[in-house]
């Protein structure tokens, strides 16, 4: 499989150059499972590792060159009622209104601690992809994604990540659309993207 597959745009050459010096050979374990995952899924992507770490939003972006938001930054909660786990998929430039997924997920929710992330995506923190976890997980997408024409997302470990699309991104997480970022009113932000209301 191609690098870039045919269908994903290919970054540009500051990103190739970089990519000769400072990709690993071959991937770990964690990442491996994931490319594993995606092929097995039928999606065209490909996991790339790179030696230094891409655990922030900013610190990946930098390494494939693009900008912040279109880094996607999962983010693992727990329902304190339920104890369910709770993923969030945001915008690299977005800050998450917790009070608001809290309102999605019918619950108070707090920030889910290394263990549990570990256990309910089987991934640690930093390295957590949007899908292919070790269990069902209920999933919220930011609608700030949808504008972009292509994404990169955590590819198992802190190091790896992998382009994809929206499209893509919707389909293999069947995560529902919705507003996350602090500020904004969710019906105003839908209405101004031309996103429909979500369903009740």
């Amino acid at each position: 499989m191609p690098l870039f597959p045919p269908c994903l745009k290919p970054p540009g050459s500051a990103f190739r150059r970089q990519n000769s010096l400072e990709t690993r050979p071959s991937l770990s374990p964690s990442a491996q499972k994931v490319q594993d995952f995606l092929r097995r899924s039928g999606f065209p992507c490909t996991v790339i590792e790179f030696i230094e770490s891409t655990r922030t939003s900013a610190d990946a972006a930098a390494r494939v060159g693009v900008g912040l938001g279109q880094i996607v930054k999962s983010l693992i909660f727990i329902g304190l009622t339920s104890s369910k786990p709770v993923l969030v998929l945001t915008s690299g430039a977005n800050r998450v209104d917790e009070v608001r997924i809290a309102t999605y997920a019918g619950e108070a929710i707090g920030r889910a601690e290394a263990e549990f992330v570990r256990q309910v995506t089987g991934f640690a923190i930093g390295g957590v992809p949007p899908t292919g976890h070790a269990q069902p997980v209920e999933t919220y997408i930011d609608d700030d994604l949808l504008q972009y024409e292509v994404l990169w997302a955590a590819g198992g470990t802190p190091n790896a990540v992998f382009e994809l699309t929206p499209a893509m991104l919707l389909e293999m997480t069947g995560g529902r659309v919705v507003a996350v970022k602090s500020g904004e009113s969710p019906m105003h932000a839908r209405r101004s993207k031309g996103i429909p209301p979500c369903p009740s």
